[in-house]
């Protein structure tokens, strides 16, 4: 079992995520890990890749409720085969091709007006004048709307 298995500081040190959060993850449904008769976690190699998922999804804004409804997809006991992981990414491409276009909005209008109604920077006075986008809803509307 040692050669199949990795210990939690192992999986820690390779995935970068403290054995506190990787425990946590675990209390959560979203990896599994066996026990040694010692009582010691022991992880399958492949929950690695699920780590570093998780990771990732993290890093670019996706909650764990999103990705833990994600992985409840893929097998449980079973290491998810390329077939698996091509279907998640599949479900998974309009919600990051959604958040890349956020993302763009963010970094190209910051630095102007936003919709968010303050007016307190010049070019506002132009773009929104008397704050007129307030009719589309709350918060950063040039950033936040689509269109």
């Amino acid at each position: 079992m040692a050669d199949a298995h990795l210990s939690i500081g192992a999986v820690s040190a390779r995935t970068g995520v403290a054995p506190s959060a990787l425990r946590f993850y675990e209390d959560e449904g979203l990896i599994h890990a066996e026990r040694a008769p010692s009582g010691q976690r022991r992880y399958a190699k492949a929950t690695i890749r699920r780590i570093s998922f998780i990771r990732a999804a993290q890093e670019v804004g996706l909650s764990l409720a999103e990705i833990g409804e994600s992985l409840r997809a893929l097998p449980d006991r079973r290491t998810p085969t390329e077939k698996d992981w091509a279907r998640l990414s599949a479900e998974w491409r309009p919600r990051i091709d959604h958040q890349i276009a956020l993302l763009e909005r963010l970094r190209d209008h910051l630095d102007g007006c936003i919709g968010c109604g303050c007016l307190s920077m010049k070019v506002c006075k132009l773009v929104n004048p008397g704050d007129r986008i307030a009719s589309h809803g709350s918060g950063p509307r040039f950033i936040l709307d689509d269109d």
